[in-house]
């Protein structure tokens, strides 16, 4: 299972010919195996660390490492180990429109090298997320929570060691949510590592995982079993907890 690992990384955005700041000297490692929330008010800079955490942004300065090889380094072939990597569920849909679902899932598992498996693949990602019944439908067909939902499927759909999700509970009922929850509590359970940005404070506090807090672009706050926007930092030994979440 791989280590993910920040240093000293700076990225910064052109808007109207100057360069705006989106994050700033960020020093971060994630274990495998951790469930990590991202917090912080838009424009904070979660989705850049999420994008440059999982190699599809390249930072100005400093360097991202997945198991201690930079990912710069990962180029033409190379980029297929991180594909298989990381799960994504972004903010924007990346859903073909023309396509159906079960088309959608499909190229995603060929894409990923499941070749023959990826029928099976298809049925159980979607059977995870309650959406199994949607295969034939297109993405305009659906409502913006179904459309996420079908989104998680697909980052799913090869079993990555990692999942990377940006603020997928913004468009989702109350027991949409914590039925989510409950699925990443058992893929973190059967060693996933789930990298998850969002506002749901709630559902962060109940969970009580750890916890990073992002202010204007830098670190704030990373605290071990926190609560939503905590940002005062404590250094307590990582220690994976068994069993079911208790509501």
């Amino acid at each position: 299972m791989p280590e993910l690992r920040l240093e000293g990384v700076s990225k910064y955005y052109k808007v109207d010919r100057r360069k705006r700041m989106a994050v700033q000297d960020i020093d971060l490692t994630i274990e495998q195996g951790e469930f990590v929330f991202l917090n912080g008010s838009s424009g904070a800079g979660k989705s850049t660390i999420l994008r440059l955490l999982g190699g599809d942004l390249t930072p100005d300065k400093g360097a991202a490492y997945l198991d201690n090889v930079n990912m710069n380094r990962y180029f033409g072939p190379f980029r297929y180990r991180l594909r298989r990597t990381f799960g994504y569920v972004w903010q924007d849909t990346r859903l073909i429109r023309k396509r159906t679902i079960y088309d959608n899932l499909y190229l995603a598992a060929q894409s990923g090298g499941l070749r023959s498996a990826s029928d099976a693949a298809v049925e159980k990602a979607l059977s995870l997320v309650g959406m199994l019944d949607v295969q034939k439908n297109y993405p305009g067909e659906l409502s913006i929570g179904q459309v996420r939902r079908v989104e998680l499927a697909r980052a799913l759909v090869c079993s990555p060691p990692i999942l990377l999700i940006d603020e997928l509970t913004a468009n989702l009922d109350d027991d949409s949510i914590w039925d989510l929850m409950q699925l990443f509590h058992v893929l973190n359970q059967h060693g996933t590592t789930i990298i998850m940005a969002t506002h749901a404070s709630r559902y962060v506090n109940i969970m009580r995982r750890r916890v990073i807090t992002l202010v204007d672009g830098r670190l704030a706050g990373d605290v071990r079993n926190g609560r939503y926007a905590q940002t005062k930092t404590k250094k307590i030994t990582f220690q994976k907890k068994r069993g079911k979440i208790k509501r």
